[in-house]
């Protein structure tokens, strides 16, 4: 008995055999195999069933026919095949995996792909010829290619084996939706076509369904927001479209297909009728709720970062003036001080707060949300950058105004013996023009704000505010302070144009953002018009008499002409001494990864002065631009000087919502090692080390 059991299981472990098969393809990942479940053609036979067999290393996958963001489906050229019409290659439901931190499609240990032959002459032996083409990967991804024969002689008769085995796979295929007891209940894009909504109805429930939508080439799709209702009845699924919104009703309507999932159960839904909006969910997702420890913790680390922003280069100018105004409070009472600085202090946390009502609105409206958008705004950029320039004129000396109810007036009037509103308002526009800096502690803050509830961003926010005004407040709290600068004196001349100096350059960044941001014609057109206004407020401006008038008139036509020659210039690409910056492509990334590349994205823009900090004191300098040079090394610049909704969802998958950000991808890092926003030469250096698996060194 023990010796029959032991021939028994020598057989069962025996590899299968086929009457009708071609020799193994025996590669390095891979075994690949063409079956047939007829031995031979039988007299007027059209048709043959055969297989593609695939068997797979542990670890390593293949691709659908859309095989997700990245990778490439299987391919058969059947040149050199002898009484052959066609081959119609059919697909097995597949099962997601991530790969390189993103979504696929595809078969994993063993797969066969049924192929249904049609001969060219019916009843005559045929000669098959496949050259294979199969894209596996693992931490890297291997094309591989087989060449397989395949005799088929007249003859009659079923393998057993070979008919099972693709009997087996073909009852994996997906039904027609219209011919199961899933009904698909709708099918609508977001008005922004940056998501696909569906919702179906299976009569006995669903249990572990999965949606695997296509829309042709080049769409691709994230990981879906799958929710059961009714008894789990109801499957209410959301996939974001991870490439630029699809937003045309006919490449909707014609090439959207569906293939619905749940265990042994596949459905196909090809061209499905569109609804036109998307269902609601059954049911709202509930965020974890954050304890007060957490949000005390976040909101200490807010104004950390919110009193590090008042010595990043964007707040400067601002600080600056309110030194100016300080000086001249010198001579002033301790409570005039004090209510200065109190009020300089108001100004920063009401723009905080305008901010944080600003954000909850948009991200009630389903809108992008992020730390320093407004400057995305070329409306907003062209009134800062008037008031600034204006300011700026006005501190150098080219013209004094007494206009008590204007905003330069209280400006310049900050620490005088009127009113707070010059105070009030220095306070805002330090907050303004923080926002296009990042620091230390800020992104953390921003990333737990804009994820949290809304008492959470109003929280952050707030605690933002504190840290940018806790100058003021030091001041605020001792006035004496201010009697420690030097008393006003001819020097104080030379000051102001030093400060008026560094608004004048604000100024021309604003203009360089705003070139960017909307086009040249628009940039012109602003910079025209403030160049006239300045002139009707100067003395030249007064003598002009009538013609004054005509100036007006040009300054109100460009301030009505500018909204309408916005146009963007295409975004160039930076290129450094040795770098030469790729553009940002989310799919390529992973495809260069499965190659063995490491690739370092820089996501920047024209009007985050920390991302110009970080590229001029690291990223162009050896030894990290000496790598990002080398071989098998890309560096890809992901530029949101103008909105994207590609970029932002980029950074929302790593929890941002700010920039800088930079992030390195390699064999030894797929998913991505993010940097923290203030760079240096070590920690980039270190990061493309452990991505690259070591590979990577300075030269």
């Amino acid at each position: 008995m023990p010796f029959l059991l032991a021939i028994a299981a020598w057989i069962l472990a025996a590899p299968v055999s086929f009457a009708a098969a071609s020799d193994v393809h025996d590669g390095p990942t891979t075994k690949m195999q063409l079956v047939t479940a007829e031995n031979g053609v039988a007299p007027n036979a059209r048709f043959v069933s055969a297989g593609l067999h695939i068997e797979l290393d542990e670890g390593w996958k293949a691709y659908w026919r859309s095989p997700g963001e990245v990778g490439l489906p299987p391919e058969i050229d059947w040149s050199g095949s002898e009484n052959l019409e066609s081959v119609e290659m059919l697909w097995p439901a597949p099962t997601r995996f991530r790969a390189f931190g993103i979504e696929n499609f595809g078969y994993e240990k063993a797969v066969t792909l049924p192929l249904n032959i049609t001969l060219s002459n019916p009843g005559a032996p045929a000669e098959l010829r496949a050259k294979v083409f199969l894209l596996v990967c693992e931490d890297i991804c291997i094309p591989e290619e087989a060449e397989l024969a395949l005799s088929l002689p007249l003859g009659s008769g079923i393998d057993a084996n070979a008919a099972s085995l693709i009997a087996a796979s073909a009852d994996l295929i997906p039904d027609d939706i219209s011919r199961s007891d899933v009904a698909l209940r709708s099918a609508a894009f977001t008005d922004d076509g940056a998501a696909l909504v569906i919702e179906a109805v299976h009569p006995t429930g669903w249990s572990t369904p999965d949606v695997f939508p296509e829309l042709g080439e080049g769409v691709a799709f994230g990981a879906p927001d799958i929710r059961l209702g009714d008894a789990d009845r109801l499957l209410w699924a959301s996939l974001p479209i991870l490439s630029d919104p699809v937003t045309d009703p006919k490449t909707q309507a014609e090439m959207l297909r569906l293939t619905l999932t749940d265990g042994s159960l596949a459905v196909d839904a090809q061209r499905p009728a569109l609804s036109d909006t998307p269902a609601n969910p059954p049911f709202a997702l509930v965020g974890s709720q954050t304890s007060f420890a957490d949000l005390l913790s976040i909101a200490l680390l807010a104004i950390l970062g919110g009193l590090i922003l008042n010595v990043m280069p964007c707040v400067l100018p601002v600080l600056s003036i309110k030194l100016a105004s300080a000086i001249k409070a010198v001579d002033h009472s301790a409570a005039r001080v004090r209510g200065g600085f109190l009020m300089s202090a108001l100004g920063v946390l009401t723009f905080m707060w305008v901010l944080a009502i600003a954000t909850l609105a948009a991200r009630g409206m389903g809108m992008t949300v992020g730390w320093g958008l407004q400057f995305q705004n070329p409306i907003f950029l062209g009134v800062l950058l008037l008031i600034i320039a204006v300011f700026a004129a006005n501190m150098l000396g080219l013209f004094e105004i007494n206009l008590p109810s204007g905003l330069m007036t209280r400006l310049s009037g900050a620490g005088s013996g009127g009113g707070y509103g010059g105070d009030f308002a220095t306070g805002a526009f330090a907050a303004i023009l923080a926002t296009p800096c990042s620091a230390p502690f800020l992104g953390t803050a921003i990333a737990f704000a804009m994820a949290g509830r809304p008492v959470d961003i109003v929280v952050i926010f707030t605690a933002l505010g504190l840290g940018l005004a806790l100058p003021y407040l030091l001041v605020a709290a001792k006035p004496g302070l201010v009697r420690m600068l030097p008393k006003p004196g001819r020097w104080m001349t030379v000051l102001k144009i030093v400060l008026g100096g560094l608004l004048a350059l604000t100024a021309a960044w604003l203009l360089w953002v705003l070139l960017g941001v909307a086009g040249p014609r628009a940039a012109v057109a602003m910079a025209v018009m403030t160049g006239l206004l300045i002139v009707l407020f100067s003395p030249v401006g007064r003598a002009l008499g009538k013609v004054r008038a005509g100036v007006a008139a040009a300054v109100a036509v460009l301030a009505l002409a500018v909204p309408a020659v916005i146009k963007p210039a295409p975004i160039l690409v930076a290129t450094g001494a040795e770098t030469e910056w790729a553009g940002f492509d989310r799919g390529e990334i992973a495809r260069m990864v499965s190659q063995g590349t490491v690739v370092f994205v820089d996501v920047t823009a024209d009007w985050c002065l920390t991302c110009k900090a970080n590229k001029a004191l690291v990223l162009d300098r050896d030894p990290v631009a000496s790598v990002l040079a080398q071989d098998g090394v890309v560096a890809m610049q992901a530029d949101w000087t103008r909105p994207s909704d590609l970029i932002a969802g980029f950074l929302q998958d790593f929890g941002r919502f700010g920039i800088p950000f930079n992030v390195v991808y390699g064999p030894g890092a797929p998913e991505g090692l993010p940097l923290p926003e203030l760079l240096s030469a070590d920690a980039v250096m270190e990061a493309l080390t452990t991505a690259s698996g070591a590979q990577v060194a300075s030269r």
